[in-house]
């Protein structure tokens, strides 16, 4: 990772703590001022095959430009290994895919990095009982950034944790079922194609677990889904399910999505259907658009799978706009107290 920051690395405190079992990094810690109360935090989900270590460089980089700017808000990042990753490796195999001769690859890509999204929230829950245990800091802001593996979990977390009010995916995907059936098409499955959803290789219990996590499984479904759903407006009926919906998992949330025009691995043309009906309905027009979410997604042409200086420039200043903004929210709730 550190080769993808456009400049020199800094170097950047950090702590790690067994919290809740979990081997977990805490950087930015001696940086921040005694005089501020207010701290964000940034979680780093780093990419499959690999383990949290890989985004101390990126942890450093963020911090180090944050803390030079002279906010008055301070910064800490937080990073911690996947399931069956690092320091909670169990089963090389199940990291694999089907081409790597993994039978499971679809049941345990995303039952990994669903858990990562419920590890993070657990983690969030106590993550200040130890790092700030006489309550010196206060944690108001949670932006979280994934590549690749984390990427797809980045996207969970948006949606199902209420305290994360931005997400960065690079990378990533938030349609599990399209990124699945080009890799099945890609692998030469027998069940590829128009008998794929419900078979061994993508489960009946699978579909269930994606319509109730999955960005694009949780707003269109995935039994019965075709190419309709994402051109069209919802009808009424549709939107009495999907308002609440909407409202829980995204409402007044900040995305950003990057990905690589040149990926092969996770191809922007996966999750570019579900993200064009996503903007439809935030749009000056759409249905959803009394809703205050931002979303900006960028493609890098040429980019593989692989984060790109580039993107990583991109990224810190999402960041920080994210956490100016945060920041003026807090002081005005503070003038009125």
């Amino acid at each position: 990772m550190a080769s993808t920051i456009p400049f020199a690395v800094p170097s950047i405190s950090s702590e790690t703590h067994c919290i809740a079992g979990i081997q977990t990094t805490i950087y930015g810690l001696s940086s921040l001022s005694l005089s501020s109360n207010s701290v964000a935090c940034l979680w780093l989900l780093h990419p499959r095959l690999q383990d949290q270590s890989c985004m101390g460089p990126l942890a450093a980089s963020i911090i180090a430009q944050w803390n030079h700017k002279g906010r008055s808000t301070g910064l800490i990042t937080v990073s911690f290994d996947q399931r069956n990753h690092g320091t909670r490796l169990i089963s090389p195999l199940a990291n694999e895919a089907w081409r790597s001769g993994n039978p499971k690859h679809a049941q345990d890509m995303f039952s990994i990095y669903h858990g990562t999204s419920v590890d993070l929230s657990h983690l969030l829950t106590y993550l200040s009982s130890y790092i700030f245990p006489t309550d010196s800091h206060l944690i108001t802001t949670n932006i979280v950034l994934g590549i690749s593996l984390g990427g797809h979990a980045a996207w969970h977390c948006l949606l199902h944790e209420p305290r994360v009010q931005a997400a960065i995916s690079v990378i990533g995907c938030p349609d599990y079922l399209r990124l699945m059936e080009d890799r099945a098409r890609l692998s030469k499955l027998e069940t590829q194609g128009a008998g794929f959803v419900g078979s061994k290789d993508f489960p009946p219990g699978l579909v269930k677990a994606v319509e109730e996590f999955d960005p694009a499984g949780l707003f269109l479904g995935v039994q019965g889904r075709d190419e309709t759903l994402y051109v069209r407006r919802p009808t009424e009926s549709e939107k009495q399910r999907l308002m609440p919906l909407m409202e829980t998992c995204l409402k007044g949330k900040r995305l950003l999505n990057i990905a690589g025009g040149a990926d092969k691995l996770v191809p922007y043309k996966c999750g570019e259907p579900f993200l064009r009906w996503l903007k439809d309905a935030i749009g000056s027009n759409g249905w959803f658009k009394n809703g205050n979410l931002v979303l900006e997604d960028i493609v890098f042409d040429g980019v593989g799978h692989e984060m790109s200086p580039e993107m990583v420039s991109e990224v810190h200043g999402f960041i920080f706009k994210t956490l100016d903004q945060a920041s003026s929210k807090n002081i005005k709730r503070a003038s009125k107290m």
